[in-house]
């Protein structure tokens, strides 16, 4: 089999109808959604097949909506090619969850509890600090945390997600966004465009979430990852299930340094990334970040007929 990475999405990949497909094909997961529903307390089925599309993107329900997709993906992918050893697993923010029970670091039950506690306290945190998020096009993160530590504008702003080279995208509350944006745009930012989320996600804003969720995860029995995980938090591997809970409690607040981590797979000789979850965001970056003419490949998949491709290609 070609060597392979497993990435997640996070937030920003629903889409309604996303795992409908999957659930009417088989019976196991069908099964993981029903268990899905009974640990977040939510029709997950009903809002991932049927919406509206705003009460999915709430973040109470859509932490857990996304997560369950997830876990029927690489459900299905596991059961296709079950000698299958990844060389890497990865999630996106949100989907860093549904790499840790792909590694075996949480079970699936957990790890369905973990997201929907997480998506209560940060819809209460969005709702007590507003703000949202930016995509900054053509600066660095070198470049970016540059202008940030001679910023002196309003609000709060910092850098969130760094997803490729090129791709930063900064969190905060409005002024903050509004003041940085405009600096970034008068310092050579191609395009700045405005992510359709409600809540600062990896800012100071949502810290109030972190102790209410490291409680959480004191509750729950982690695992010594069987699959390689590189963490958002440090771009790095780590084996402890004790030190992997205080990154895990960090992530909510930490910048997601997924640019790092898919240099990291690249430069290991990954063959095969396979994108396990709803939508093309990782894949898409992921194009961003392989060199030209690269011999990777990238595949996303959350259909039977696309799991059943993504197969065919690890085992060729």
């Amino acid at each position: 089999m070609k060597k392979t990475a497993l990435l997640f999405p996070g937030q920003g990949s629903q889409y309604i109808g996303m795992g409908q497909a999957l659930i009417e094909a088989d019976q196991e997961a069908a099964e993981l959604m029903a268990m899905a529903e009974e640990v977040s307390g939510f029709s997950l089925k009903k809002l991932c097949c049927e919406g509206p599309i705003k009460d999915l993107t709430r973040v109470l329900h859509l932490q857990p909506a996304l997560t369950a997709i997830n876990l029927m993906c690489w459900q299905q992918l596991n059961k296709a090619l079950p000698d299958l050893v990844p060389a890497y697993a990865g999630g996106h923010s949100l989907g860093e969850y549904s790499a840790l029970q792909a590694a075996g670091v949480l079970s699936a039950k957990d790890t369905m509890t973990l997201v929907t506690k997480r998506g209560e306290f940060m819809e209460r945190e969005g709702a007590a600090n507003p703000g949202g998020m930016l995509a900054v096009l053509g600066l660095t993160v070198e470049e970016i945390d540059s202008l940030l530590t001679t910023y002196s504008g309003p609000g709060v702003v910092v850098v969130a997600n760094h997803n490729a080279e090129q791709q930063i995208i900064i969190s905060g509350d409005q002024e903050g966004l509004d003041g940085f944006s405009q600096v970034c745009k008068e310092n050579g930012a191609q395009k700045v465009v405005p992510l359709k989320v409600s809540v600062a996600n990896h800012s100071p804003l949502v810290a109030g979430a972190v102790e209410d969720f490291s409680a959480c995860m004191a509750a729950i029995q982690f695992h010594s990852p069987q699959i390689p995980v590189l963490f958002n938090v440090t771009a790095s591997l780590e084996n402890q299930p004790t030190t992997i809970r205080e990154i895990m409690s960090r992530q909510i607040i930490s910048r997601v340094r997924w640019y790092e981590s898919m240099q990291r797979m690249i430069d290991d000789g990954v063959e095969v990334f396979v994108e396990l979850g709803p939508k093309k965001v990782l894949t898409g970056m992921l194009r961003k970040i392989l060199p030209r003419k690269s011999p990777v490949t990238c595949i996303q998949a959350d259909t039977p007929e696309l799991l059943e491709k993504a197969a065919e290609i690890i085992a060729a």
